[in-house]
């Protein structure tokens, strides 16, 4: 059974989603967040580079601190993710986990963009102490450290290689790389020691990463692991409604400066809607996502002239 017509429904409780909620709930929208905040890629990080946040603060703290203050605003915030999505004329209706079926008039995906996993041992267990999916985000973490990238692709090259910057060793595991010649180049001529043909069994540690074990039987010892495997979108839904991808990779969703999709009251803001997978950006896109969606639903429902 249908609720409410909610002016602004957003999927995706992490930096982006949270900060459209704010912004749209202060241009008087109703407004509703779908999600769990503890599935963010920022959850398990350590924040140094954003700014006004002194000193290196735990991901949790400041993703907590936003989701009271969203519901402060007066978001509606639920638990759960979606299961399907359809467009019903002007409306889009999204039905969630407990089966509940909500209407809007505006949607944002805010969804982030899910890392691929390696699913071995001690991936899980490790994660924000010494596991890490993006290099641009933590390498200044590791600086004078021994580092591991695991990967076949240009990420994982390319992330090898930003290491060595700030790392006093770095290792890349693949299985076979598959890297542009550009970029195979550049790793010939760093000090990057390759791994390849390897892959890894088991990542060491009990409170932190110390080593590495590949399926050789070789222990690399390490003080922090990144695994570049690219990124897979949590997009599904979207694509299946028509929302266009990037025409390139056909990882993320294209949205102009509105951070308007191609579709009508469809909005996409944060690591979504592509790189850089930063926390600046995906609050400034929220900014902007929560305040164009907020207009759009308000001109919805103002009666038609004449």
């Amino acid at each position: 059974m249908t609720e409410r017509i909610i002016d602004v429904l957003i999927i995706g409780s992490g930096p982006a989603g949270l900060q459209a909620a704010v912004h749209a709930v202060r241009k008087k929208a109703d407004v509703v967040v779908l999600g769990k905040v503890e599935r963010s890629s920022i959850y398990k990080a350590h924040v140094e580079n954003y700014l006004c946040v002194p000193g290196v603060s735990e991901g949790a703290d400041l993703m907590a601190a936003a989701l009271e203050q969203a519901q402060r605003f007066g978001a509606e915030t639920i638990a759960e993710d979606v299961l399907n999505i359809e467009q019903d004329g002007e409306l889009f209706k999204v039905k969630i986990e407990s089966g509940r079926e909500l209407a809007a008039r505006t949607l944002i995906f805010a969804t982030g963009n899910a890392r691929k996993k390696l699913k071995v041992k001690g991936e899980k267990e490790l994660g924000g102490k010494g596991v890490s999916y993006c290099v641009d985000c933590d390498a200044n973490f590791y600086r004078n450290a021994k580092v591991a990238v695991v990967g076949n692709e240009s990420a994982a090259v390319d992330g090898a290689v930003t290491l060595t910057r700030y790392a006093a060793e770095v290792h890349l595991v693949t299985r076979e790389l598959a890297a542009s010649p550009e970029l195979r180049a550049e790793l010939a001529q760093s000090p990057v020691q390759v791994h390849e043909g390897e892959w890894v069994k088991e990542i060491l540690g009990d409170k932190a990463v110390t080593g590495l074990l590949l399926e050789s039987g070789k222990n690399l010892e390490v003080e922090g692991v990144f695994i570049e495997l690219g990124a897979k979108g949590a997009m599904d839904l979207a694509a299946t409604m028509g929302v266009a991808m990037d025409s390139e990779t056909f990882s993320f969703i294209e949205t102009n400066k509105r951070q308007e999709t191609n579709l009508p009251g469809i909005y996409a803001a944060g690591d979504i809607a592509g790189p850089p997978w930063q926390m600046a950006k995906a609050v400034g896109e929220g900014c902007v996502a929560g305040w164009e969606a907020a207009n759009f639903a308000a001109k919805q429902k103002r009666p038609a002239a004449g």
